[in-house]
């Protein structure tokens, strides 16, 4: 797909300017390789979603304040309800991802769970009160551009895991980019 193309190009434009800042590590090396799995389309997600774990990585040791943590989560919130339901399994399945994420790992498991499961169930009870208040979450991390370009990248990856960016996905996004103050543009959306 053609958004996926434009965010690949954003994701290594941003690899590239990491790496000549000197915090991309390995001299522009993103460690991703072809995963020989799924059709052209659904490698080049995969690889899109493989990019940015690994430029997430890659400022691991920036990643530990509380402000990330909590924006990761409403973000990763936003992203769940963006279509104004999260399944069972959906919550589960996110809840897995957000645990097993690297960068992610720098904050105690049952932290994370409770923050996202806080804001998923603000989401289901009034939507609309609930992304307020998840972007008012996101927004607190604009203060350290680093941070404020994981919580998006960590949003990406959750809504690119399955395969699909779904166009309320890729809404939900950009509402936190605004909060962020940061271009949607920089990744494509």
């Amino acid at each position: 797909m053609v958004m996926w193309d434009r965010i690949k190009d954003q994701a290594k434009s941003f690899q590239q300017s990491q790496s000549a800042r000197g915090t991309g590590g390995g001299h522009g090396q993103s460690g991703t390789h072809g995963s020989g799995s799924g059709s052209a389309s659904g490698g080049s997600k995969a690889q899109l979603v493989g990019l940015f774990k690994t430029q997430l990585a890659s400022v691991k040791s920036e990643l530990k304040s509380g402000a990330y943590r909590d924006a990761s989560m409403a973000m990763c919130a936003l992203v769940a309800a963006a279509d104004g339901q999260v399944e069972p399994a959906e919550r589960q399945r996110v809840e897995e991802l957000i645990v097993s994420n690297e960068v992610l790992q720098n904050f105690p498991a049952d932290q994370l769970r409770q923050r996202f499961n806080q804001h998923v169930d603000q989401l289901l009870a009034n939507f609309d009160l609930g992304k307020a208040e998840a972007l008012k979450v996101i927004g607190k991390a604009a203060k350290k551009p680093a941070e404020a370009r994981a919580v998006i990248q960590t949003g990406i990856v959750v809504a690119g895991a399955d395969g699909h960016f779904e166009p309320s996905e890729q809404y939900a996004i950009r509402e936190a980019c605004a909060a962020l103050g940061v271009p949607p543009t920089e990744f494509g959306i």
